[in-house]
This record gives structure tokens, sequence and C-alpha cells, in this order.
């Protein structure tokens, strides 16, 4: 089996002063899971790496750069999947931890539950030796700005929960096992305590080495309603390719709920699709040694994988 990976760094509006930033993100981790996989690595490894990539980068909503919640505070969440053993770990309403996905695969391996919460999740970390990152460590100066505007009067918190950035990656690898992994931050100026689709199983996304995996992005309560995730892989399962499955599942979501979001999808022979019914959503993903990357419907770039690692050592 020849790996593949793809990732998502949220679907919504991805605003102008932020695209190249955007798309140098995905990129970066997309490459960085692949290499996992080109070195004969795990599906499961591979997400991982590309997800807390993006984790580490302010441009996306999860680790550093995640919105705040109603106080102020940031309180993330995150699952991955693995396809091969259908096991899972989540974690979700976590703060003070840099790498909320590492944390969700410790609850996967060193745990006999799939999802801690909040203090518990806390206690679990401090017992798996997860160094604690001050608050305010993963508040950037855009979230701080955003939750501001957020409180004032007039504000309209709706409109700017369009620039979600959830982040996400599917992989499958050289044993043909796949895996799922996906992170974020959630809404802004959220409730305490509000928990939305990424940390549960077949919402977030969903991972099952008979058909495949994914991860999906876009407003968690529509999300949750439809369980857009297990959906996709139940119309492949039916016989649908991955783009198929994913507009058909998409567009469900939207005529019966009426909400907008984004997923990236691979099946168990290496086919992918990243499809959204939002303005935009940032993807990369590589195949063949070829990586492909956009932001925008219909775009699609190209460069080999070499021409890609020496002009991201380069800057991008």
């Amino acid at each position: 089996m020849k790996p593949v990976i793809v990732v998502h760094g949220g679907a919504g509006r991805i605003f102008k002063e932020r695209e190249e930033g955007s798309r140098a993100g995905v990129v970066r981790a997309a490459l960085r899971g692949y290499g996992i996989l080109k070195r004969g690595g795990s599906a499961l490894d591979a997400v991982e790496e590309a997800v807390r990539s993006m984790e580490d980068d302010p441009h996306f909503n999860a680790g550093c750069g995640s919105v705040l919640n109603e106080k102020g505070e940031v309180e993330m969440d995150a699952i991955i999947m693995d396809g091969k053993t259908l096991e899972s770990g989540a974690v979700s309403a976590v703060k003070c931890i840099a790498n909320p996905i590492k944390l969700a695969r410790l609850v996967m391996e060193k745990t006999k539950h799939m999802l801690l919460t909040d203090r518990g999740a806390h206690l679990f970390a401090q017992a798996m030796g997860i160094p604690e990152t001050p608050g305010e460590k993963l508040i950037t100066e855009r979230s701080r700005e955003r939750w501001k505007k957020n409180l004032e009067p007039d504000s309209n918190p709706e409109e700017f929960q369009k620039d979600l950035g959830t982040v996400g990656a599917v992989a499958i690898d050289s044993e043909g096992n796949v895996a799922c992994a996906t992170s974020t931050g959630g809404l802004s100026n959220k409730l305490i305590g509000r928990v939305g689709d990424t940390a549960c199983i077949g919402s977030g996304g969903y991972a099952d080495n008979q058909s495949g995996a994914t991860s999906t992005t876009g407003h968690g309560e529509s999300i949750m309603k439809v369980v857009l995730a297990r959906l996709i892989l139940y119309h492949m399962e039916q016989g649908l390719s991955p783009e198929m499955a994913a507009d058909t599942a998409l567009d469900y979501m939207k005529t019966r709920v009426g909400g907008l979001g984004g997923v990236i999808v691979v099946n168990n022979s290496g086919e992918w699709a990243a499809r959204f019914s939002t303005k935009q959503m940032s993807w990369a993903t590589v195949k063949d040694d070829q990586l492909h990357y956009g932001i925008y419907a219909g775009e699609r770039h190209t460069k080999s994988v070499d021409e890609a690692l020496t002009l991201e050592s380069e800057g991008f």
C-alpha cells in the first residue's frame, strides 16, 4: 500500500492576511506526517505529528492560537482514532496543555476509557508527565482582540464563528492501516464547558480499516446532529467514492440542519478527498510523493515533495 496523508486547517472564512500562513501551515503538517509514513511509520504516528504541527501554529484554532471562551480562557478538544482496532482517545475542555492531541493519544493507549474531560483530563496529564503550559502562552493577540470584540453590546459572535480553524489529519500507511486526528479550540466566546463535535467519536472523526478515515471541521453542533464523520464512511461502505461520500454528507447536513463544514477523507485503497460547503478550507495532501494543497473551491497547487521540502526549508 502506498501511504497517503490528508490534512485540513479548518473550514469557514480565512481572512486574506492569513491565507499565506494557513497554506504554509497545512503544507508543513502534511509534509511532516508524510515523512513518518515514508519511513514506514504508522498512520497513527503520522496524523498525531501533523496535528501537533498545526497545534503549534498560531494561524489555527487549536493549541496555541485557540479562540477564547466567554471568560477569556482557552478550552480545547481533541480526538485520535486507530482504524485497525477502532480504539480511540479524546479529551475535552482541557486547559494549559500545548498539544491536546498528544493527551488524547495517551487516553487511548494508557487508559480503558475513550474520553476524559476538564479536571479529570488535567489530572491525567499530570500523571503522564505532560508539562503544564501557562494559559497565557496559548492566547494570541488575535484571539484576545476577537474575544473583546465579541463582548461589545452590538457585536455578532456568529459572524466570527465563520472563521473557525479546527485542524485535522487522516492517513493510510504502508500496512493499510488508517487513522484520524482532530483538534480545536472550539467557538469564540462559547459557554464554559462547551464541548463540540471534535471530541465526539463519529462526529469530529472516525477511522475504520474496513472503509477509511475522516476528520471534520465546521459548525460543531450541526456536525454532531448528523454524526458527520461516520455518515461519510457509511456512504463509502455503500460504494461511493471519498469525494461523492463527502459531498453527499455535507449536502445532507446543509439541507437537514442548515450547517456548513468541511471534511478530509481517505478510503482503504488510498483514494482521498478534501471537500467543504463553506467559503474556504485550507487543506493539503501527499500521495505518490506529490503534494497538493489549496484553500478555495477549485484551487489545487501541485509540487513534488522534494521541491516542497526545499521551499519549506527556505521559508516557503
